[in-house]
Order: C-alpha cells, then sequence, then structure tokens
C-alpha cells in the first residue's frame, strides 16, 4: 500500500483540503506536495483565506487525494486517500527547507509562495485511508 500511496500522491497536484469553521465544514482545492517520508502534506496559501483562518481555530483537517478521470471505469479503478493531521504554519530553517520540497512539485507557485503575505502550511499525517471501491485500509507513515 505505501507504494500505490506515494505514486498517488507523486502523480496527483490537487487535493481537497476540509477545515472548519465555527463547527462548519469548509473545503477547499490545494495545490500539495508530500515529504519523502510520507509524514507531512504541504501546501500554501494566503493567510487572508477561510482556509487559514479556520486553520489557525482548529488545526485538526483532512485532505483528500484521488485519481479520478471522471470515467465510468472509476468504479474499478480509481483510488481515494483521505489523510487527516494537524495543521500549522512553517516558520524558520524548517520552511527553506520543506518549501524546497513543496516548489519542486509546483515551481509555477514560485512567486505566490514566496510572497510574505502568503503561508506555507505542513500537516503533520496521523494516518491514510486508502480507499477503493472495493476496500479501504488504514496506513499510519512511520
Amino acid at each position: 500500500m505505501r507504494g500505490v500511496l506515494r505514486e498517488l500522491l507523486s502523480s496527483q497536484k490537487f487535493a481537497a483540503l476540509a477545515t472548519q469553521d465555527s463547527g462548519k465544514p469548509h473545503n477547499c482545492l490545494v495545490a500539495f506536495a508530500a515529504t519523502d517520508d510520507l509524514r507531512h502534506l504541504l501546501f500554501t496559501t494566503s493567510r487572508k483565506t477561510s482556509k487559514y483562518r479556520n486553520l489557525i481555530a482548529e488545526s485538526r483537517v483532512a485532505i483528500l487525494v484521488d485519481s479520478r478521470s471522471n470515467q465510468d471505469t472509476d468504479f474499478l479503478k480509481a483510488i481515494a486517500v483521505t489523510a487527516t493531521g494537524m495543521a500549522k504554519e512553517v516558520k524558520g530553517n524548517e520552511r527553506d527547507y520543506l518549501l524546497g520540497i513543496y516548489l519542486a512539485k509546483h515551481p509555477n507557485l514560485s512567486d505566490f509562495a514566496n510572497s510574505p503575505e502568503n503561508a506555507l502550511v505542513k500537516v503533520a499525517i496521523k494516518h491514510y485511508k486508502i480507499s477503493t471501491f472495493h476496500s479501504t485500509s488504514v496506513l499510519r507513515p512511520r
């Protein structure tokens, strides 16, 4: 399963981020990257967004990444992964290191990611729930 997860996380550029807004769900798309050890997912956002305000107020988040192609074959072939964990803004030397990982996947977002009004967010993953049409398994990063 770890290989399937790595392939999915490296092949997909976007994910759906779920946060909470005063107990109400809030979903949005983010461009993401994963660390090699699968312990963290990364994304950038403006500090003026709802998602940023939400994760500052409640750091527990879920991120959905999937392989769907909007075809009938998705019923049998698509994989969906829900990663749950705790989100926080990254600062200092750690930011520089993780920003390098993020920009290796999304070089076109360099100006956005380096803007002082935007944040690099690291989600420490508690577990991944990997689902297909027929099965579900859970993977915890080491």
